[in-house]
């Protein structure tokens, strides 16, 4: 019983030392990040090339994804409103919560387990076959050529990414009241149109540029830390996406009541 006792404690000291560690890791990359990105030279080609990868490249499935969220919540809510005779609200409903969770959030969980795993993949790459080091012989500081691209990249695409997943899902809304239960074009457009108000939008959007933050920070830190070769690449890509996920879900939780509770 002692034996089993002694290392549960044992098992949970290793796990907080983890934690924390991992905290401190993050909170240090993103002081150094935050001092190289205003310390020039300034490479705009890779900046470029990381929001293209970021944005153009997952447009696409942003659109699609958002589509359908629409689709199924305008589905799932005419259930109960048809009931109540209420179907005009549901563009309301639709709206609201696609521009002020469901768009930012799924789209940062989409970016986090695409563009996230595929940063954590290339570093964790470089790492192993020690391209890192060879940069750091050649006076380069991996900080300001690695992160510093992928972390302005997705902080600045991802609200953009975030608007057009919000009309898309809108729209998919939209869709299904017009043709599906027969609601007026005009009355849906304006009944959304008048249930989101601007501090709705801003406040979605404003959020994902700490998402986009989140995971450039947990991604870029994985791919420094990989050990192991090619399986310690794929554990590290695996705990950033999971990472990123957790932390996202928990500042979305954090901002919705600092926007709407304490500073409503």
């Amino acid at each position: 019983m002692m034996i089993a006792l002694e290392k549960f404690f044992i098992d949970l000291g290793n796990k907080a030392m983890t934690f924390l560690y991992f905290l401190g890791g993050l909170v240090t990359l993103a002081g150094q990040t935050f001092y190289w990105t205003f310390v020039p030279p300034y490479s705009r080609q890779r900046i470029f090339d990381q929001a293209k990868r970021t944005g153009y490249d997952s447009l696409a499935i942003v659109v699609l994804i958002g589509l359908f969220i629409g689709m199924i919540m305008a589905l799932q809510t005419a259930v109960l409103m048809q009931r109540l005779g209420s179907e005009m609200y549901i563009a309301s409903i639709v709206a609201l919560s696609i521009t002020r969770e469901l768009g930012p959030v799924i789209t940062s969980l989409v970016i986090a387990g695409r563009v996230g795993a595929a940063i954590t993949a290339e570093i964790g790459s470089m790492q192993v076959t020690e391209q890192i080091d060879a940069l750091e012989t050649l006076a380069m500081n991996p900080v300001k050529y690695l992160v510093v691209p992928r972390f302005l990249a997705l902080s600045l695409m991802l609200p953009i990414l975030t608007l057009f997943a919000n009309i898309i899902g809108i729209f998919g809304g939209y869709l299904i009241c017009v043709y599906k239960l027969g609601i007026s074009s005009t009355m849906y457009i304006k009944i959304a149109s008048d249930a989101v108000l601007y501090k709705d939008l801003f406040t979605g959007l404003a959020k994902t540029v700490f998402f986009g933050m989140i995971i450039a920070f947990v991604s870029c830190f994985e791919g420094f830390n990989v050990e192991g070769g090619a399986e310690g690449v794929g554990n590290s890509t695996r705990k950033a996406v999971v990472a990123s996920f957790i932390l996202i879900i928990a500042a979305d939780c954090f901002f919705t009541a600092l926007f709407y509770f304490i500073f409503p």
